[in-house]
């Protein structure tokens, strides 16, 4: 840690405290991950996943892991500043049909990456999607994160994965041989949230978020979830018959080519759903208005949260030691 300077604190993840520091061997202004160990247990297996997803993950859309150090009994990752997520942006700013359009394009690039180097991140949110100062979005916080062998379709996972809104429906109901997929489904809620201003599928509950599902896309049939039966969870509730809503009354800013695209990315069973590259060469992308280009996105100064800075040593060192 002699090689940096802590200058402020920006915030705190599902898995450490992230600071802004300064190198001061470059002048280059970094972001500096403090994760807490525990001595006795060892490594956490989320630290274990994020440090060699960020290891083997090295593309234009995924947050840059310069290097992994150590401070006391704590593990420090040292990745690129990215001054605002995607969530600070969506709650000031209503994004054009081409910002929307590019943003999608900078999320899907970067799951595609993911996937095809065999990595589910299974917590995609805009709260992890981040905003470098050149306005290009990264993926980032893969504490989540897991190797995904097609050649063992009946591996099993955790299912608590995902933030609520964002998780798709075999999660719901307690599926653990899932597929990249689920990141898909994210990634559609996202676009969604995007058009709308609001998140799509918003339950306080996995009961009410399961509600929330089934309402609008309607009550599943054999035909269009065949596997839901053998789901773990299958019949532990029943809910109200629906035949779900018409797109236009889901995403009503939404066009043809829009309403095609999540129609076909937000269904039920996960094996029918377009992977991200076939995502990518959807007409979406295609249609005019085409995705805008970088300096025409919003600024991410404008809309990063503060970053509370510290005034002398003994600070920086009080406050790490609170932690």
């Amino acid at each position: 840690m002699e090689s940096y300077k802590i200058t402020g604190r920006a915030g705190e993840g599902a898995h450490g405290c992230v600071y802004k520091g300064l190198d001061k061997r470059s002048d280059k202004i970094v972001a500096l991950k403090k994760i807490s160990i525990n001595t006795e247990l060892g490594i956490p297996k989320n630290t274990v996943r994020e440090m060699c997803a960020l290891r083997a993950l090295k593309a234009k859309n995924i947050v840059k892991l310069f290097e992994i150090t150590s401070m006391g009994s704590s593990v420090v990752f040292i990745m690129e500043f990215l001054p605002c997520s995607l969530q600070e942006i969506l709650k000031t700013t209503k994004l054009s049909v081409p910002q929307t359009k590019s943003y999608s394009k900078m999320i899907l690039n970067g799951v595609d990456f993911m996937h095809s180097n065999h990595i589910m991140h299974r917590d995609i949110k805009p709260a992890n999607l981040l905003i470098s100062p050149k306005k290009i979005l990264k993926i980032a916080d893969f504490g989540l994160a897991r190797i995904y062998n097609q050649q063992e379709p009946l591996r099993q996972y955790s299912h608590q994965v995902a933030t609520r809104w964002y998780r798709a429906p075999e999660l719901l109901y307690g599926s653990r041989t899932y597929t990249p997929s689920v990141d898909v489904w994210s990634v559609g809620c996202i676009i969604a949230e995007m058009i709308n201003t609001t998140p799509l599928f918003p339950g306080e509950t996995d009961i009410e978020q399961l509600a929330i599902v089934l309402s609008t896309l309607g009550t599943p049939t054999k035909e269009s979830w065949p596997d839901l039966p053998q789901l773990p969870d299958y019949n532990k509730i029943s809910f109200i018959s629906s035949p779900g809503k018409p797109w236009k009354r889901i995403i009503p800013g939404a066009d043809s080519s829009t309403l095609d695209l999540l129609k076909k990315i937000i269904i039920y069973d996960g094996r029918r759903r377009p992977t991200a590259k076939q995502c990518l060469s959807h007409q979406f992308f295609r249609d005019n208005p085409r995705p805008a280009k970088l300096k025409d996105m919003p600024d991410p100064k404008e809309h990063a949260e503060e970053v509370v800075s510290f005034s002398d040593f003994d600070e920086i060192i009080k406050e790490i030691n609170k932690i």
